[in-house]
């Protein structure tokens, strides 16, 4: 650690309004590591500090797919070294003492907090973590390819680990982007046969590269038809938002099949209770992974090379980077670099 008695870190200070500040460096608290970032990658749920659409006591510094190596440690933290490079998503940890903590569902702690809203992230040179939070980066995963990870990776990877389908049975993913993308990967990977979902003929094929065996242009055909016409699919991973799309598609699973959503929306889904009956079809929704399930994320897209589609801004940029994402211009996810 360095003498500097203050770091670099961009901050919200209003809605939609990002600055780039210095703050003073202070000590982890007990349970609590101190990490020097290396990367950070932009998510568009920064949206919700920079917004404002959570309750966000400004300022407050973004960011909750940020990678970097321990340089101080706080009173109680066991399990974990300075100089261990290590990563902090969304979840910013969690109690270890409520009902949900005790029946080991870290995911829905009672007293979790979110990195970036409760706490300062990773738009920065420096950030304070619960160490319950904590994963571990492995040595063959470079910092900024890590990041994404730590989010739209350990969603998509959760979520897919975690559906009923196994390998062979067709798996859908609709929404060719920042999650989307990984998605398709994964889903690859795994051993399943995979579609993928997006509007237009012009992502066919990055599709097929990424892995989908097959592509469905929802413009140009009706999605459900054309899962039923491959035999139906066990698992939707709807990536991308819209209730009515979820509706629409809802009619391409094959009986005992389940609809898993991802990209958050305010859109009601209308699914009649016909079409849930008729077939024993569910739809549900899942929130990131624990910190464990990060670790085999991590692991897993070491070992397959599963990676983001990447590009990196600098710091001190941060503001650019965000309303590039926020325009939907990032191909696919856009990283933070400390320097």
């Amino acid at each position: 650690m360095d003498s500097a008695p203050d770091y670099q870190a961009v901050q919200a200070v209003a809605p939609g309004q990002l600055e780039l500040v210095r703050k003073p460096i202070r000590d982890p608290g007990p349970g609590e590591v101190r990490i020097r970032v290396e990367a950070c990658g932009v998510c568009h749920s920064d949206a919700g500090t920079v917004e404002g659409t959570f309750p966000i006591d400004w300022p407050r510094v973004p960011g909750h797919e940020a990678v970097g190596r321990i340089d101080a440690l706080g009173a109680h933290v066991q399990g974990w070294a300075i100089g261990q490079r290590v990563g902090i998503g969304f979840l910013g940890g969690s109690c270890g003492y409520c009902e949900y903590c005790r029946g080991g569902d870290l995911v829905n702690c009672r007293n979790r907090e979110f990195t970036g809203i409760h706490r300062d992230g990773g738009y920065a040179e420096l950030l304070i973590a619960r160490a319950s939070g904590l994963m571990s980066i492995p040595d063959d995963l470079s910092s900024v390819h890590a990041a994404p990870l730590l989010c739209a990776g350990l969603t998509t990877f959760s979520a897919l680990r975690n559906a009923p389908a196994k390998p062979g049975d067709l798996v859908a993913v609709l929404g060719i982007g920042g999650l989307g993308h990984l998605g398709v990967q994964y889903a690859r990977h795994m051993g399943f046969e995979v579609a993928a979902i997006a509007r237009g003929a012009g992502k066919a094929a990055l599709a097929k590269k990424l892995g989908a065996h097959h592509y469905i242009d929802s413009a140009a055909s009706n999605p459900a038809e054309a899962l039923q016409g491959l035999g139906g699919a066990k698992v939707i991973l709807f990536t991308a938002s819209g209730g009515k799309m979820v509706a629409e598609t809802f009619k391409g699973l094959r009986p005992g099949g389940v609809s898993v959503i991802l990209g958050a929306s305010p859109d009601p889904i209308e699914v009649s209770g016909t079409d849930l009956i008729f077939g024993n079809r569910k739809l549900e929704g899942a929130l990131t992974g624990d910190p464990a399930t990060g670790d085999e994320t991590l692991r897993f897209s070491a070992l397959s090379g599963v990676s983001a589609m990447i590009e990196t801004v600098p710091l001190e940029k941060a503001a650019d980077a965000y309303a590039r994402m926020m325009a939907g211009k990032a191909r696919f996810r856009i990283v933070l670099t400390m320097g």
